[in-house]
């Protein structure tokens, strides 16, 4: 995969290494020249790319038109909804991302604009943050559908309503699926008949409007 990286900082250069290190083909755009010096230390020879992201000669100069994929992830929001916008309208890039830096630019980053994806870091982390404080033990493993549902663990608690019931009486959540059950040291697929013990490792997936209604189900 041909993959353009606008931003050459900490975020673009730990992407650009993990992508080569999959083998991928990166170029890495940056207009700072004390970073590009530091970019030529740490990068391959002829990943990096002097220039400005939002410059059309800089993106050709790059390999725009043969790129599969372009993340902006400068810590300038303007410059990373110009960059990717370009990509998309100009250069006709099969898939755009973008760094949010400031919250309240979100609403920008729209596939109108020619963002398929935007990494809102600070919009991301507080959600986590406050999700993690209201659900008690349960913890999130991993988001899915840009956070619209969860991969979630939790243990039974012995004084929650799912302790000692089977599945099929629990009331779940509407857009909730039990994937498996983790008990001393083995893993069961749930069924409508298994009964969830104390203790019992309940992995989860589930809309993030639900995990609540979760939570009290299987915790304390």
């Amino acid at each position: 995969m041909q993959v353009i990286i606008v931003g050459g900082g900490k975020v673009g250069t730990h992407l650009a290494s993990l992508l080569l290190a999959e083998q991928h083909r990166v170029k890495v755009i940056e207009v700072r020249e004390e970073e590009v010096r530091h970019l030529h230390d740490d990068l391959p020879v002829g990943t990096v790319v002097p220039g400005s992201g939002t410059d059309p000669a800089t993106l050709e100069s790059a390999g725009i038109r043969d790129a599969d994929v372009m993340a902006a992830v400068t810590g300038r929001d303007e410059t990373n909804l110009v960059a990717t916008s370009l990509a998309r309208f100009e250069f006709g890039v099969p898939r755009t991302i973008a760094r949010v830096k400031d919250p309240k630019n979100g609403w920008m980053f729209t596939q109108v604009l020619g963002v398929d994806v935007a990494v809102n870091q600070a919009n991301l982390m507080a959600h986590l943050i406050a999700e993690e404080m209201s659900l008690g033990n349960m913890m999130t493993l991993l988001k899915l559908s840009k956070g619209e549902f969860s991969l979630v663990e939790e243990k039974v608690h012995p004084a929650a309503p799912a302790a000692g019931r089977q599945v099929v009486d629990l009331n779940l959540p509407a857009e909730c699926l039990l994937a498996g059950v983790i008990r001393e040291g083995r893993l069961i697929i749930p069924h409508g008949d298994t009964v969830l013990q104390p203790g019992d490792e309940v992995l989860a997936v589930v809309h993030a409007s639900q995990m609540a209604q979760l939570a009290l189900i299987l915790g304390e």
